[in-house]
């Protein structure tokens, strides 16, 4: 039976045209956000699967890529529960992995520590559009830093680097765990129905205020309860003045802090920014992550029509690992949907370094190879792109493909004539 050619569902094969711009998007980000004091560190892809079913991931632990056990671990005769079979996993995305690496490593790290991540994930989920099961993410995270300092830093080291790579008219949405909370409380729903609320609630975009009216009364809850959860919805604006207006309408159910805390984000991020972006307070951004504890953001883009990032603020992750909470907070970039909008719209790499091809005409003597060896060495030490190939029977076919490759400059090298 012949091998099979194609990769399997949902990874994919990367042309050179596209390693092109990944390449130069991962160096850019590692430049853009050094620059803002992160340090690079890395976390293996095999995560213990007890750190994986956690119930800190959300829906992304049923996506879970388990691994069999190995050599005499594997008993499959004995085999009576999945336990007796896993121990291991892909990880699912960078915050579980990092949060045991800190936890592991705090004593030898500094306080905060801004960590940049970067690294394939796996998630056995249905692609699509801008879905892979296997894809880059790339997380800025800062852990230790409890003020509400750490959020205007990642806001603003990610909305910079996305100005440097030209998306513009972007929205950055964001909402605080503790806002959801108190609108749930003071309309009266119960605390333990809060999750299936907010499940509800995240839908908005979807379908509307009729069809979030229409599910929660679905859903058994009372219809004055529903009228006085909605109504915040209708007369809530989505700039500073919709947070003061929660602040006074929520009084006694939402803490006095969480409203000043998001007010200083939003207009230190409107102060400060260096792109072209709106900061949006949306009170019906959820995320799903259940392990967020504070303030939430997204990144909209109109030309993606959904969300190209997110984060947010994960306080009690570390004291799961070690009975101690630290402050985190992280942001992470849809790597794979920004390079996906790079290649759609045509992006050219601003830096990229002219490219020269010479053309060796069969039978070369060693003496012209070497002399062309020798300028090639010249080319690139003053930053030239050069390849040297043989010259085709088709050679203007060959010189159409270097062409599109980026190959402006093409010199043919004959044999001299005796």
């Amino acid at each position: 039976m012949a091998l099979k050619k194609k990769p399997v569902t949902g990874m994919k094969d990367m042309m050179p045209e596209e390693m092109e711009i990944r390449d130069y998007v991962i160096s850019l980000i590692k430049d853009t956000y050094k620059a803002f004091g992160f340090s690079s560190m890395e976390t293996p892809c095999v995560e213990h699967i007890e750190n994986l079913c956690s119930k800190q991931g959300g829906d992304n632990e049923k996506l879970i890529f388990k691994i069999l056990k190995r050599g005499e671990k594997l008993k499959l005769d004995q085999v009576q529960e999945e336990a007796d079979l896993v121990d291991g996993g892909l990880r699912y995305d960078l915050t579980v992995p990092l949060s045991r690496y800190y936890a592991n490593n705090a004593n030898e790290l500094p306080s905060p520590f801004k960590a940049l991540q970067m690294g394939n994930v796996w998630r056995a989920d249905r692609p699509q559009r801008g879905r892979f099961r296997q894809f880059m993410q790339c997380d800025i995270d800062i852990l230790g830093e409890p003020s509400n300092l750490a959020e205007i830093e990642l806001i603003l080291a990610t909305s910079t680097l996305l100005g440097k790579l030209d998306f513009h008219n972007f929205t950055i949405r964001i909402n605080d765990r503790r806002f959801l909370k108190a609108m749930a409380a003071y309309s009266g729903f119960a605390e333990s129905e809060y999750d299936h609320v907010f499940i509800t609630l995240d839908k908005m975009d979807k379908i509307g205020l009729d069809g979030v009216q229409k599910e929660l009364e679905e859903n058994g809850y009372e219809k004055e309860v529903i009228h006085k959860y909605l109504q915040i919805f209708e007369e809530i604006t989505n700039d500073v003045e919709g947070v003061r207006w929660c602040k006074e309408k929520l009084a006694g159910y939402l803490p006095e802090d969480a409203a000043e805390s998001l007010e200083m984000i939003i207009t230190s991020v409107e102060s400060a920014k260096e792109a072209e972006f709106e900061i949006s307070f949306d009170p019906t951004l959820v995320r799903g992550m259940s392990y967020y504890t504070g303030t939430i953001f997204e990144i909209s883009m109109d030309e993606f029509g959904g969300s190209v990032g997110g984060g947010g603020r994960y306080d009690e992750m570390i004291g799961k690992f070690t009975g101690q909470n630290t402050p985190a907070v992280g942001f992470s970039i849809g790597f794979e949907r920004i390079v996906m909008l790079l290649l759609e719209r045509g992006y050219q790499i601003p830096t990229k370094r002219q490219k020269r091809a010479y053309l060796l005409e069969k039978k070369l003597p060693q003496t012209e190879l070497l002399h062309v060896l020798e300028q090639a060495r010249k080319d690139r030490a003053e930053g030239l792109q050069v390849m040297i190939a043989n010259m085709k029977k088709n050679k203007k076919f060959q010189k159409e493909q270097l062409a599109q490759q980026g190959y402006t400059d093409i010199v043919e090298v004959y044999c001299e004539k005796q």
